[in-house]
């Protein structure tokens, strides 16, 4: 059996944490070619079965994608919909640094559609923080809308460099906790597919989240659009 892994640890756990290394330290990137199941039986001395099990479970956590007669490659960032996250969260659970660029940060007032998913009046001033968010390419265009009462200075933070999330819990003493998400699909029409490097009209994936703090008050109004496959959901996140 091989032997880069600690004594007692299971096989196939031994070929995901190589692999996960590998991704950690750059070596492995989204869109590269992961070592097949007959050469991971190889280097670690075990069965193909054990190799096809570590991948198998690599793949439905997300890691990797295998595609049929083409191999196994390293998977790109995916949402995760099981836990409250932040981008800079996400990235950092896939062995990925976080990147956004910052597209606007500033107060905005008469819009009352998004002071009602606040439940602010509708004559209210919100922080508008847009961004397009990177892994190796561009995958999201988010708008955030937040109550500028409450957080006053926050879109002269370097938004483009940090958490959101991190900020709003640090510098605010805002403690997030859950929210809840309309996803669909829709059309990429002008900005949207500007950003997102994709053509007029290709299907993307659209969330509207209303994110809540301890006291079960809206606190952030998210439209997000990623690139993603289509699907229509309705779910509720805790941090």
């Amino acid at each position: 059996m091989g032997s880069n892994g600690h004594k007692g640890t299971p096989a196939y756990q031994r070929i995901q944490r190589m692999i996960r290394a590998q991704i950690e330290a750059g070596e492995l990137k989204p869109g590269d070619t992961v070592a097949s199941e007959r050469e991971l039986a190889k280097i670690h001395g075990v069965s193909l079965m054990t190799a096809r099990h570590a991948l198998g479970s690599l793949e439905q956590e997300g890691v990797v994608e295998r595609r049929r007669g083409a191999g196994t490659f390293v998977a790109p960032p995916r949402i995760h919909f099981n836990k409250l996250m932040s981008y800079t969260e996400q990235m950092a659970s896939r062995g990925l640094s976080a990147a956004s660029k910052l597209i606007a940060a500033k107060v905005v007032e008469q819009e009352e559609e998004i002071a009602a998913r606040l439940g602010l009046s509708a004559g209210s001033k919100m922080i508008k923080i847009e961004r397009v968010r990177h892994a190796d390419e561009p995958f999201a265009l988010e708008t955030c809308y937040l109550p500028a009462e409450k957080f006053p200075g926050l879109e002269r933070e370097p938004l483009g460099r940090g958490s959101l999330f991190t900020t709003l819990e640090h510098d605010y003493d805002i403690r997030l906790t859950y929210a809840d998400e309309e996803v669909d699909a829709t059309a990429a029409e002008g900005r949207v597919a500007q950003a997102l490097h994709v053509v007029q009209g290709a299907p993307v994936m659209r969330i509207r989240q209303v994110i809540y703090g301890s006291n079960a008050k809206p606190v952030i109004y998210v439209i997000g659009f990623y690139r993603a496959e289509r699907h229509s959901l309705f779910i509720r996140r805790f941090r």
